[in-house]
C-alpha cells in the first residue's frame, strides 16, 4: 500500500469499494488534515446509486458466504488480521494524518485493536453452542440454530475510525452476513486501505462493500433501503433518532452505540498516585474524542483541594503537539467546526461564572508555524460550575472536563445518574464493599473501579438510557448479527 505521507502535497483520491472493484464517484467531498487546516484528500460524495449498487453485490454473494463453514470464515478474517498487522506502520501514520490523533495512540491502540477485532471474532465464531430440549412424553426434541441476517449496514464514527469500523465488520462477516458499510467523511482513508487488503485476505467480492460519503444522503439511502435488514451505528444520539425513524417502517434491527457524559467518583480513601495521571488521561486521550472518556470528576470534599492542585499540575503537563511527535500526548481535534463547538462551551462556562483553571484562554499553546490554522487546543479544567451547567449535562466530545465536590456516597450517585446518559463511570476508592455498591447503583452499562479503559472483548459493551440500545461483545455481537430459529422435530 502507497500513502502520501506528512509534507506531500499530492491530494489524495479515494474510490467506493463494491463488489470487490475500486469504482469511482460522480463527485467528490474535501477531507482535511486536522494538525494543518489544509485540503489533503477527497472523498467520494455517494448516494442512493451506489448504496443500489453495493446492495446488489452484497445480495449476490450472500448465498455462498453464508454457506461457508465457520472454519472457512475463521480462516478469512485472521488472514485479514495478518494483512492489518503486515501494514501497521502504513495504517497507523494514516489514521494520525485523517484523524489528528497522535502517531503514537495509532501505533499503540488503533491500529493493534482493529488486528485484534478480526482475532478475536475469527476465535469465537468457532465457539458458540446451540440449545436443545428433550420433551420424550411428547416424541419430540427441540433445538436451536442461529442464522445470519443477511446484509448488515455499518455505520462507524470519526474518533476511531479503523478501530471501531472492524469492530462491527468482524463479526458480522465471521456469522456469515454481508456488509456495506460507511465510515465518517471526515476519515475514511484507513477504512478504503483495508479494501486493498480483501482480495488478497480471500474475502469474496460482494462480502465487504464499502460506500463513503455524507450521513444525510449515502447513510440515509442506506438506514431506508428495504433490503438492508440491520443497522449497526455509533455515532451521536440525534443521527440515532434519525436512523431509528426511516428503520421502523422496515422493522429492522438496530444497535446505536451513542455518546456518554462520564463521571469519576473519587471517594477520600482513593489512591491519588494512580488516580491522579490515570484520570487525566481518561479526560484527555485522543482529544477527549473517546465516547469513554470522563467529563465530570466528582471528589469528595476532604480531598478536593489536594486532588485539584495535582489534577491542574498534571493536566499541564500533558503535552499538546502535532500527530507525529513522539513527546505529544494529544493531537488535533477533527475538525474546526468541532473545535468551534468545544470552545463554545468553556465560553458559556465563564458566562455562567466558573473558574477555568488550565487550557483554553488560560495557558499559551505553541505550536510549529505550519500547524498555526490546525484544530488544536489545550487540555482545559472547569471548576465552580453547578450540576445543572450544559457544561455538566452535555457531551463535549473535547478535551475539556469538570471537576466539583461531594460530600456523601448516596448524595454523588444521585448527581452522577442525573443526565440523560448512561455509558460509563469510573469509581475511586480502596473499600471494596463501597465499590461494589457504588457500582451497582450507578446508571451506566460499563463502571471501572480504580482503573479506566480495561476492555475485556468477550464481556458486553454499551450503555444505558440515552447512551444506546443493545450491547456488543463476543456473545452480544454474534446474536445481533444472526437470527435465533427453534426446530421441532417429533419422532
Amino acid at each position: 500500500m502507497s500513502f502520501p505521507m506528512a509534507g506531500t502535497r499530492a491530494l489524495l483520491m479515494l474510490e467506493n469499494f463494491i463488489d470487490g472493484k475500486f469504482l469511482p464517484c460522480s463527485s467528490y467531498i474535501d477531507s482535511y488534515d486536522p494538525s494543518t487546516g489544509e485540503v489533503y484528500c477527497r472523498v467520494p460524495n455517494s448516494g442512493k446509486e451506489e448504496i443500489e449498487a453495493a446492495v446488489e453485490a452484497a445480495r449476490a454473494a450472500f448465498p455462498g458466504w453464508s454457506s461457508r463453514r465457520p472454519q472457512e470464515r475463521s480462516q478469512v478474517l485472521q488472514r485479514l488480521a495478518d494483512l492489518l498487522e503486515q501494514s501497521l506502520e502504513e495504517l497507523a501514520q494514516a489514521e494520525s494524518r485523517d484523524q489528528g490523533k497522535t502517531l503514537t495512540l495509532a501505533r499503540t491502540m488503533d491500529i493493534p485493536r482493529s488486528v485484534q477485532n478480526f482475532r478475536f471474532f475469527a476465535s469465537s465464531i468457532l465457539h458458540h453452542t446451540s440449545e436443545c430440549t428433550q420433551m420424550d412424553h411428547l416424541g419430540c426434541l427441540h433445538y436451536t440454530v442461529r442464522t445470519p441476517v443477511g446484509i448488515a449496514g455499518l455505520i462507524s464514527p470519526w474518533n476511531l475510525p479503523l478501530y471501531l469500523l472492524t469492530w462491527k465488520l468482524a463479526p458480522a462477516i465471521a456469522a456469515g452476513n454481508t456488509v456495506i458499510a460507511k465510515p465518517s467523511e471526515l476519515t475514511s482513508v484507513t477504512a478504503w486501505m483495508m479494501c486493498k487488503l480483501l482480495e488478497k485476505a480471500g474475502v469474496p467480492p460482494g462480502v465487504v462493500n464499502i460506500v463513503f460519503g455524507l450521513g444525510p444522503r449515502v447513510g440515509e439511502a442506506l438506514v431506508s433501503h428495504p433490503e438492508v435488514p440491520l443497522i449497526s451505528f455509533t455515532g451521536s444520539q440525534p443521527t440515532a433518532e434519525r436512523i431509528t425513524q426511516l428503520s421502523a417502517p422496515h422493522c429492522k434491527k438496530l444497535s446505536l452505540e451513542l455518546g456518554g457524559k462520564n463521571p469519576a467518583i473519587i471517594f477520600e480513601d482513593a489512591n491519588l498516585e494512580e488516580c491522579v495521571p490515570t484520570t487525566v488521561r481518561s479526560s484527555f486521550a485522543n482529544q477527549g474524542e473517546i465516547c469513554l472518556c470522563t467529563s465530570r470528576i466528582f471528589v469528595q470534599k476532604s480531598i478536593y483541594s489536594e486532588f485539584l492542585k495535582r489534577f491542574v499540575e498534571a493536566t499541564r503537563m500533558w503535552k499538546v503537539g502535532i500527530p507525529s511527535d513522539p513527546s505529544a500526548d494529544m493531537g488535533a481535534l477533527i475538525s474546526k467546526a468541532h473545535l468551534e463547538k468545544v470552545r463554545s462551551y468553556i465560553k458559556k462556562a465563564r458566562m455562567e461564572g466558573a473558574q477555568i483553571l488550565c487550557g483554553e484562554g488560560v495557558d499559551k499553546l505553541n505550536l510549529p508555524p505550519r500547524n498555526q490554522a490546525g484544530y488544536f487546543m489545550l487540555p482545559t479544567v472547569i471548576t465552580d460550575i453547578k450540576d445543572e451547567s450544559c457544561c455538566m449535562k452535555e457531551e463535549i466530545f473535547g478535551p475539556v472536563t469538570c471537576v466539583v465536590p461531594f460530600d456523601s456516597e448516596e448524595e454523588v450517585i444521585q448527581r452522577a445518574n442525573s443526565v440523560k446518559y448512561g455509558l460509563a463511570a469510573t469509581v475511586w476508592s480502596g473499600n471494596v464493599g463501597r465499590v461494589h455498591r457504588v457500582a451497582k447503583k450507578l446508571q451506566s452499562g460499563l463502571v471501572w473501579t480504580n482503573c479506566w479503559l480495561i476492555r475485556e472483548l468477550n464481556l458486553p459493551f454499551g450503555g444505558m438510557k440515552s447512551s444506546g440500545v443493545g450491547r456488543e461483545g463476543a456473545k452480544d455481537s454474534y446474536e445481533f448479527f444472526t437470527e435465533i430459529k427453534t426446530i421441532t422435530i417429533k419422532h
